[in-house]
């Protein structure tokens, strides 16, 4: 069965950032041994259902977006940039479809943020602004290695690095990060140097949920992690089932 995989366009006004960015997932799911499905932001959400129910698995990429902080209870700050109310409004939709039917997901960068926001969780808004982090979180697109992350014992991502290797460095371009870690969720990976969540997983066996704050498409042809990342996703998706409901029979 071929595994497919809903990925939803960045964002819903900026042509070029879409087409500088989505050609990388789309070229990581292929290499992985998916098939991407882009979802419109501006499809009516019946159409979009129609679409979620021939996936196996949700990947939310990154934007040239923010989150918005009202959806945290929070004021915006000044340094906190436009958010993307059509990119939202199918997050949730994704979200709501793989939580319920347990499908695995994969979300990166401002995906991780949506994520763990989704959840009932909280940014810190810009990192150089609230914490004055000593890191460079967002250096550029062409820096592979940005700085190193500490990955968290029996986590999901640990058990996807090779035996031996040291822990990885990534790549970095946010300014966001993730502040209060949402329901259910735990921290697999964090900045050494100034404490910033850099990924959480769902604290669950039963459902591959993995949030990653680094770009792991951009390296996908130069790093095993990267590829790793990538094809346990892939590997759970295409072991995903639907969910049976139960019918309970009730004796006259």
């Amino acid at each position: 069965m071929t595994v497919r995989i809903a990925i939803p366009e960045p964002t819903s006004s900026d042509t070029e950032y879409n087409q500088r960015s989505l050609p990388a997932y789309i070229a990581a799911l292929h290499a992985a041994g998916a098939t991407p499905v882009i979802v419109p932001l501006h499809e009516r959400q019946d159409r979009v259902a129609r679409l979620l129910a021939g996936v196996q698995g949700i990947l939310l990429p990154g934007s040239g977006y923010d989150v918005d902080p009202q959806r945290f209870g929070e004021a915006r700050i000044p340094e906190c940039g436009p958010a993307d109310p059509g990119r939202t409004a199918v997050d949730e939709l994704l979200l709501q479809d793989a939580f319920n039917l347990h499908k695995p997901i994969l979300a990166i960068c401002h995906g991780a943020q949506s994520l763990n926001v989704w959840r009932n969780g909280s940014l810190i808004q810009d990192l150089e602004t609230v914490i004055k982090t000593p890191v460079n979180h967002r250096p550029g697109r062409t820096v592979a290695e940005a700085h190193p992350i500490q990955i968290a014992p029996e986590s999901r991502l640990a058990k996807l690095l090779a035996p031996g290797v040291d822990p990885p460095q990534v790549n970095s371009s946010h300014h966001q990060a993730i502040h209060k870690v949402g329901d259910n969720l735990r921290v697999s990976a964090v900045s050494p140097a100034d404490g910033v969540v850099e990924a959480v997983e769902l604290d669950s066996p039963e459902q591959f949920v993995v949030a990653v704050q680094w770009h792991p498409e951009r390296t996908y042809t130069v790093s095993a992690f990267s590829r790793a990342i990538f094809a346990a996703f892939v590997q759970a998706a295409g072991a995903w089932q639907p969910r049976r409901v139960e019918e309970s029979v009730t004796a006259e």
